[in-house]
C-alpha cells in the first residue's frame, strides 16, 4: 500500500525559508519521478516542482523558478523541497506525488506552509 507523508510546513515571515521532506512507502520510489504540488485556500491543486528519477533534472514551475529546489534520496525514499525567499503567494497545503503524466498514487494529507507579510 503506498502511503506518502509530507512534512516540514510552518509559518514563516516573507523572505523565510522552509525545507518540506515526503516520505514514501510501499512505492518503488527510485523508480518513478516525483513531483510537489501545492493547493492554496479556494484554488486548484497545481504543480510545483519535478524530478527525475535519479535526480539529476528538476522541472519548475514559473512562480518558484529561482527560489525552489527539489531534491531526493532514493536510498531514504524521501523527497525534499528547499523553499526560500518565500511569498505570501506561496502559502499552501503542499503535496508530494508521482511526476505530471504518471497515474497519481494516493495524495496524502500535505503539510500546511503560511507565509505572512
Amino acid at each position: 500500500q503506498v502511503q506518502l507523508v509530507e512534512s516540514g510546513g510552518g509559518s514563516v515571515q516573507a523572505g523565510g525559508s522552509l525545507r518540506l521532506s515526503c516520505a514514501a512507502s510501499g512505492l518503488s520510489f527510485s523508480n518513478h519521478g516525483m513531483a510537489w504540488f501545492r493547493q492554496a485556500p479556494g484554488k486548484e491543486r497545481e504543480f510545483v516542482a519535478e524530478i527525475s528519477l535519479g535526480g539529476g533534472v528538476a522541472q519548475y514551475a514559473d512562480s518558484v523558478e529561482g527560489r525552489f529546489t527539489i531534491s531526493r534520496d532514493n536510498a531514504q525514499k524521501t523527497l525534499y523541497l528547499q523553499m526560500n525567499a518565500l511569498t505570501p503567494e506561496d502559502t499552501a497545503v503542499y503535496y508530494c506525488n508521482r511526476a505530471p503524466g504518471m497515474p497519481p498514487a494516493p495524495w496524502g494529507q500535505g503539510t500546511r506552509v503560511t507565509v505572512s507579510s
